[in-house]
Order: C-alpha cells, then sequence, then structure tokens
C-alpha cells in the first residue's frame, strides 16, 4: 500500500486546511491535482479525511470512486458515506453524487472525486464542478480530485501532444477558486509499474493502456504540465497575498471576431495568460452594422453565442461593443479599461487583401503601440488551418 508521492503545497497538515475551514462563510476548496489516474489522488484525500476526523472534525464522503483498487476501498471503511442518487437514463440505472443529500447533511467537510464528470440528465446540474460550487455557496467545505488534462485552456494543447481527446472538462476559473492545490507527483516510471501490477486498471485493460494513454511521452507531457498548473496557482495566491492591487494591473483583452475560426484556441490563450499574469480578462466583440443580429446568418449567430458561453465558463468579462470601426473601438476599450495585453487572431485572408482592404490586425499593429500585442496563429504542426 505504499503509494509514493510529491506534493507542491505549503502544507499537507491537516490542521492547515481545518485553519480555513473555520474561518470561512462560504466553504473553502482543496484540490489534489494529478496528472494520470493512479497517481494518488484519491487515496491522499481519503487520507485527509480520515485525518480530519480523527481531529473531531464532520467529514463525510459525498461521492468517490475507487475502480475496484483495493487499497482506495479499505480507507473509505470507517467513514461517512452518502448513499448515492440513482437515475434511469436509456433505461440503464446510473449512480451520481446526491447533491440534495449532501445539503441536507451539511457536513463541515465533503469528498468529491472525478469532479469534471458531466452529470446524467436529470441531474440539477449539468455537471459535478457546478455541484461543488453549490456545495462551496451553502458553507460546505470541500476536498476534490481532477487531473491537470481537464482544465479547460490546456484541451487542444493536449489533444496536439498527446493525441487523445479529452471530452470532459473544467473551466480554469474553478481551479483559481481553489484555497489550496496539491500536485501528487509520480515518476512516470513507478505510475506505470503500478499500472502493470493492476493497481490502477483490470488486468485486460492493461495492455491497451501502456500502447495508448500511458505512453511515455504522454504522461511525460501531462506531468510537466501538472507540475507547471500548480506551480503557477500557488504563484497566483502567494501574489495575491503579498499585493491585493496587483490584480487590477495588466488586463488581458481577447478580441473576438462574430465567427473566427478556431476560437476556442483564442479564448484558451487569454485564459492562460490571465491566469499566469493574475489579472482580469476580457472578451470584447465587436457588432458592426453589417453584423447586426438579423443580417448575419443562423450558423454565424449560433458561433458566436456558444463563444460567448465559453468565454464566461472560462472566467472572462464578456464585453459587446457597437461601432462602425471595430479596430478603434477596440483600442479605445482597451485604453479605458487598464489592458496591457491585446490577443487577436491572424486573418487567413491574402496579405495582399489586408493591405487593399484593410483588417483589425493591420490596423492594430499600426495603432496599438502601447499595448503588448499577441497575434495567435490557427496553424497546427503541419501547416494547416
Amino acid at each position: 500500500m505504499d503509494l509514493p508521492e510529491r506534493e507542491a503545497s505549503a502544507s499537507r497538515r491537516p490542521e492547515d486546511f481545518l485553519e480555513l475551514v473555520e474561518r470561512a462563510r462560504r466553504g473553502r476548496l482543496k484540490l489534489y491535482v494529478g496528472f494520470a489516474a493512479g497517481v494518488g489522488k484519491t487515496y491522499r484525500m481519503l487520507e485527509e479525511a480520515h485525518d480530519l476526523r480523527r481531529r473531531g472534525v464532520d467529514v463525510v464522503v459525498a461521492f468517490v470512486e475507487p475502480h475496484a483498487r483495493a487499497e482506495t476501498e479499505v480507507l473509505i471503511d470507517g467513514l461517512e458515506v452518502v448513499p448515492r442518487l440513482r437515475i434511469e437514463y436509456r433505461g440503464v440505472a446510473v449512480e451520481e453524487m446526491d447533491l440534495d443529500a449532501v445539503l441536507r447533511r451539511k457536513p463541515q467537510v465533503a469528498l468529491v472525486d472525478e469532479i469534471p464528470h458531466t452529470n446524467a440528465p436529470g441531474s440539477r446540474n449539468r455537471k459535478r464542478y457546478q455541484d461543488v460550487l453549490a456545495l462551496l455557496d451553502a458553507g460546505i467545505n470541500v476536498i476534490g480530485a481532477l487531473n491537470v488534462q481537464h482544465l479547460e485552456s490546456l484541451n487542444d494543447l493536449i489533444e496536439r501532444a498527446t493525441s487523445v481527446a479529452v471530452r470532459e472538462t473544467v473551466p480554469d476559473s474553478f481551479l483559481k477558486q481553489a484555497d489550496q492545490v496539491v500536485n501528487l507527483d509520480l515518476a512516470v516510471e513507478d505510475l506505470q509499474e503500478r499500472l502493470r501490477s493492476g493497481k490502477i486498471y483490470a488486468t485486460e485493460k492493461i495492455p491497451w493502456a501502456l500502447e495508448n494513454f500511458f505512453k511515455d511521452h504522454n504522461l511525460a507531457t501531462l506531468r510537466e504540465l501538472a507540475l507547471r498548473e500548480v506551480a503557477e496557482s500557488l504563484d497566483r495566491a502567494g501574489a495575491a497575498r503579498r499585493d491585493p492591487e496587483l490584480k487590477a494591473a495588466g488586463r488581458v483583452m481577447v478580441c473576438l471576431a462574430s465567427n473566427p475560426p478556431r476560437a476556442k484556441t483564442l479564448l484558451a490563450r487569454g485564459s492562460r495568460m490571465a491566469g499566469r499574469l493574475n489579472t482580469d480578462w476580457y472578451v470584447v466583440y465587436v457588432e458592426t452594422p453589417e453584423e447586426a443580429p438579423h443580417l448575419i446568418d443562423a450558423e454565424a449567430q449560433r458561433h458566436l453565442l456558444a463563444n460567448i458561453d465559453k468565454a464566461k465558463e472560462l472566467g472572462a468579462e464578456v464585453v459587446r461593443l457597437k461601432a462602425a470601426d471595430p479596430a478603434q473601438a477596440l483600442l479605445d476599450f482597451a485604453r479605458t479599461h487598464g489592458v496591457a495585453h491585446v490577443i487577436v487572431g491572424r486573418s487567413l485572408h491574402p496579405w495582399w487583401r489586408q493591405i487593399l482592404r484593410g483588417s483589425v490586425v493591420t490596423r492594430l499593429l499600426r495603432e496599438a503601440e502601447e499595448f503588448d500585442l499577441h497575434v495567435v496563429s490557427f496553424l497546427d504542426q503541419e501547416g494547416r488551418a
């Protein structure tokens, strides 16, 4: 039952989290972050629950999935478990965290595993992370777990680097709300050995896992991302404690067209830049007379609304301006809202057309002298748009 780990946190002592709990009105959030299944997130979460219980804290298991791992199942014994909610979906009984039951029970601390999970239709919230937010709003403290590949802003990067598409995501703004973030690190070789010994997946799944997600390159990439993400999270928290006014300086602005290609890439870049700088960020869309809602086609309108919803989910403040000159409107907004970094997508029109007809990017390059302008390419590694 030995589980080697390395934690990037101020301390692992349960009393440290308990001190936060006792000071809070709204619930406090502690997250165990890993780079793959099997690094020990659920294990450590359950260990901490036992430590807190021994100190007299009222702690319950709101949802923990042991995946038939004996060492994890042993740690559930002795803890109060809130019964799961059974939902019938397409003739199959699905078990979800019973949010209402946990709210009625109102413990001091609730354990919630697999936070990126999408709830079955009929649940109060679409995503489990939204259930966690409901618990926090009710004054219930949460200890949870997730893997770094489920962060929304890393989604495209991870798919390009590993060729693995991650379907379940959590907005970066959720991670930023955490009061404590602990990285559970494990050497790639040690994790693969745990897999081969049957401590992560059933025997029949091991060869497939080693040939796909658990390849050396994939795990090394994910491990590096997890270490970097948690380090940046700790840096942001430290900077905020040292200088609460720091957040007001150097905001980020993402310029969004009505139907830009790869809008997701632009939004992810803005989210990550704002996170690194520990600052606010805006997503600004300029509606020209030619792009009034009754003039643009239904598909473009649908894409625009979806991009605006995604920006809000990632934590941006979305601003919709009306102007005949979009470049000037963007510059005016940036100058009056403390923006230091402007992010815009590279135009896909030929260079001669941009010169003859003009483009927002060209204008910004020429006139945005007081800002750092970041022009994002939409080409993949093989040069395709």
